[in-house]
């Protein structure tokens, strides 16, 4: 039924206790005023109009933009020129000329979320009426195919299943962003394809990530596009490398990430499928594959997706973020090109010299005992170690003075050949004092379980020539 030129509509769905309440008015109006009638889940409701119009398709809502049931509409020469929701007498008699409606009702009752809005449906209603505005090219399937084998035989996959993008999950997911789905973000290398919003959140649903975890994805894909981070020599390099992604602020405790126990493992949906994402994203639009140009001798088992968030709540420093510029309680993402984790195990130190000492030891072997300063590291206090250093009254600013210094290294024990070893520097090294670490080169943050002296070190590709990369932090957007 098409909408009349000029009078009445209302629309308004049994499962609404508000509709019922108005069901005497709307009646009342069908007979005074020429009301017309579109019900949403009930054919029959309500039995006091003669003839309500069901529109359980719900084209019609869609059509009118209904957000809320009850809606009173007035039409003039095919055009709306107001419109309610909700019970609100003075409103309803407004809008219709007719005085006392509703006598024995409340003054005004508010109304209930309409059908057409409900998720999966919105999403369903503005396809079929093209309403989308997504520009991704669709591929159609065979009626044989398989959805998992056909995006493996793609080329989609990191090598486990794939959540399908259809077009419902994709605009459900860019319902997690304000921003324009066709933004660019930027380029993604290799192939320095245009990362849209839309593109990045079709891999964000192939990853299972909620609409919620989007904006993160986008600040994340932000920060390794960014030049200084050089993703195209993260992927080029024959190094372990691949990007790690450390959160901050409160957008963290709002999609249930982890930062405690086993925050660098598995079990959390927001850190393994945010990290995921983001590897996609390096997959799927910018063609950075394994064997092609990602040219990694071994990789690590973290290039699926590595991503946790840092136990703010729980640290007596300051978090990465703040470190880096962010405004406290502003949400932000590092990206840090690292390798897998290698563990400080050190369950006797009780001083916090001691156990700088122990971690400093560690730190000195990354990458190679005989390089120097040869790459960056993100070191991840657990809670016990942070706690010895807390009741010792140690800032961060502290513990990272004692760590550069605990990782000079004399010269001599540098060059190749020292110690028996082949690998090492030149010999002009001899004499000189050198750091493990360039400046800045060192992070530390705190995540992990509360039991356990286990914290870790993430190595990172060296960032001493033109062709490293150094983490960057970016704010995440809504």
């Amino acid at each position: 039924m098409s909408l009349p030129q000029d009078g009445l509509v209302a629309v308004v769905k049994r499962d609404c206790p508000t509709c019922e309440l108005t069901a005497p008015v709307l009646g009342e109006l069908a007979r005074r005023a020429g009301l017309t009638v579109f019900t949403q889940d009930d054919p029959t409701f309500p039995d006091t109009v003669p003839a309500p119009v069901h529109d359980l398709a719900l084209d019609m809502s869609h059509r009118l933009k209904i957000e809320i049931v009850p809606t009173l509409i007035r039409l003039e020469g095919g055009r709306e020129i107001a419109r309610t929701y909700g019970w609100d007498r003075g409103e309803w008699e407004r809008l219709t000329g007719v005085v006392g409606l509703g006598d024995g009702l409340p003054d005004q009752r508010p109304g209930c979320g309409a059908k057409n809005v409900e998720p999966g449906v919105i999403e369903r209603l503005k396809i079929r009426f093209n309403e989308t505005g997504l520009r991704s090219r669709r591929i159609e399937l065979g009626d044989d195919e398989d959805e998992q084998e056909a995006m493996f035989a793609r080329g989609w996959s990191d090598g486990l299943p794939l959540v399908p993008p259809s077009e419902e999950r994709v605009l459900r997911m860019l319902d997690g962003t304000a921003r324009d789905p066709q933004e660019v973000v930027g380029l993604v290398p290799p192939a320095l394809n245009a990362a849209t919003v839309e593109k990045i959140a079709v891999n964000a649903v192939m990853a299972g990530c909620k609409p919620e975890y989007l904006p993160v994805v986008l600040a994340a894909v932000e920060a390794v596009l960014d030049e200084g981070f050089a993703m195209h020599g993260v992927l080029a390099t024959t190094m372990f490398v691949g990007p790690v992604v450390v959160v901050n602020g409160p957008i963290r405790r709002r999609i249930g990430m982890n930062a405690k126990g086993n925050a660098l493992g598995q079990g959390n949906r927001a850190n393994l499928a945010i990290g995921r994402a983001l590897q996609l994203v390096i997959r799927n639009i910018g063609e950075g594959r394994p064997q092609e140009v990602d040219r990694a001798t071994l990789g690590n088992p973290g290039k699926l997706g590595y991503c946790f968030a840092e136990d703010e709540e729980g640290s007596c420093w300051e978090p990465l973020s703040a470190e880096r510029g962010v405004k406290p309680g502003v949400s932000a993402v590092t990206v840090f090109a690292g390798f897998g984790l290698q563990g400080v195990v050190d369950q006797k130190s009780r001083t916090p010299e001691s156990l700088a000492r122990s971690m400093a030891e560690s730190l000195k072997a990354i990458h190679s005992v005989k390089l120097a300063p040869s790459c960056d590291a993100l070191l991840v206090v657990c809670p016990e170690h942070e706690r010895t250093f807390r009741e010792a009254g140690w800032s961060k600013a502290r513990l990272y003075e004692e760590l550069y210094k605990l990782c000079e290294i004399p010269g001599e024990e540098l060059i190749a050949g020292a110690k028996g070893i082949a690998e090492g520097g030149p010999p002009s090294l001899a004499g000189k004092i050198v750091n493990k670490f360039r400046p800045g080169g060192l992070m530390i943050v705190r995540a992990g379980g509360n039991a356990g002296m286990f914290s870790g070190i993430i190595g990172g590709w060296s960032a001493g020539g033109p062709r490293g990369s150094i983490p960057v932090t970016k704010e995440v957007r809504p």
